[in-house]
């Protein structure tokens, strides 16, 4: 199978390459970029023997019959409009989260896909977790019943230690800080894992680090969800004693809980396993903590994110539904909207509903 790279210069970009190269269903991969520097000397892209060309031209790579995806991994400025390039050639599209500055665009993209026919998925590799799988089916079997409240954290290394200077931080390029890079994972597990929509946000960003950024670094929301549960969520560039860079395992803390009515799921870490309480049964406590093995991977995600792509290969061959769809991307970058409206104006802003459209 053929698929492209769109996009060199991103964090991303070197492990997703990565993770193509540990897919054996991939056997060749171009690569693009519309900066001629990053192109001819592309910095911190590992070795790739299926690599099979680099090149500026985006039309020539998307005219190519037999490439069946392309993975667009660009700055959030430049994400819609490539990935509607992408899908306005007929090609599957793998897109980097958020998926764009603003859901007004990103929903643009979702009608364009729908509208060509074509796959389109957001990477929310963090759903194949198999904390996140187990929880899922915990929380939507009814084991620890009616949802209460939820409750979610994540932390990272401070600002000083991610290149101030990156695009990331500035509101032009990047649309929003913490929230829209990172906590965008974290908004869309809570709806993943319950199955709950988010709909009322309150919310406070702050911007703390002391460094030249005009995006939030600090944020703390309070949710109300569809169906009446309340929760919140506490995210921030805030440690200072953990390390430098952007593949750091010791530079995270984070936290997921869901508290209902028979019991609750915790997910303490990123460490995999489960503390859960539910109703006792035959050979099973209320009080128990469940561990899952995970095999060593070096791609984005981990072996989750190799399964994540798997779904997704699958699904552009009509083989069962993608892991994730620009519906999920939308949701997510509303309630993101909601949040920085909430603290601009100071008051508790409705989420808009998301439209469901058409898959192929």
């Amino acid at each position: 199978m053929k698929v492209a790279l769109l996009g060199l210069s991103h964090p991303h970009a070197g492990i997703l390459l990565t993770t193509l190269e540990n897919l054996p269903e991939i056997t060749s991969v171009d690569l693009w970029d519309a900066d001629p520097a990053v192109v001819a000397r592309p910095q911190g892209l590992p070795a790739s023997r299926k690599v099979a060309r680099t090149t500026t031209d985006l039309d020539s790579i998307l005219a190519q019959r037999d490439l069946v995806f392309a993975v667009v991994c660009v700055r959030h400025d430049q994400e819609a409009a490539v990935a509607t390039r992408v899908v306005a050639a007929g090609k599957h599209l793998m897109v980097e989260k958020p998926g764009g500055l603003m859901s007004a665009e990103i929903l643009g993209v979702q009608r364009a896909a729908a509208s060509a026919k074509v796959v389109a998925s957001v990477l929310y590799t963090r759903r194949f977790h198999p904390c996140v799988t187990a929880a899922r089916k915990l929380a939507q079997s009814g084991t620890i019943g009616p949802l209460l409240t939820a409750e979610c954290r994540f932390l990272t290394t401070q600002v000083k230690f991610r290149h101030p200077e990156s695009w990331l931080f500035q509101r032009r390029y990047a649309g929003g800080g913490m929230l829209l890079w990172l906590g965008c994972h974290c908004l869309d597990l809570m709806h993943y894992i319950t199955g709950d929509e988010i709909a009322e946000v309150g919310a406070m960003l702050a911007i703390r680090s002391g460094e030249a950024i005009d995006v939030e670094d600090c944020a703390v929301l309070t949710l109300k969800f569809r169906s009446g549960a309340v929760g919140t969520f506490h995210a921030g560039y805030t440690m200072a004693y953990s390390g430098e860079g952007y593949v750091n395992a010791s530079g995270y803390d984070s936290y997921l809980g869901f508290n209902g009515r028979a019991g609750r799921i915790v997910w303490p870490d990123l460490d995999p396993h489960l503390v859960i309480e539910s109703p006792p049964g035959p050979n099973l406590a209320a009080h128990r903590e469940e561990s899952y093995v995970i095999a060593p991977s070096t791609s984005y995600g981990g072996t989750g994110g190799e399964d994540f792509f798997r779904q997704f290969i699958a699904a552009t061959q009509g083989k069962g539904a993608p892991p994730t769809t620009l519906e999920d991307a939308v949701r997510t970058a509303r309630i993101i909207e909601a949040a920085a409206e909430s603290s601009a104006d100071g008051r508790i802003v409705t989420v808009k509903t998301t439209p469901v459209l058409p898959r192929s």
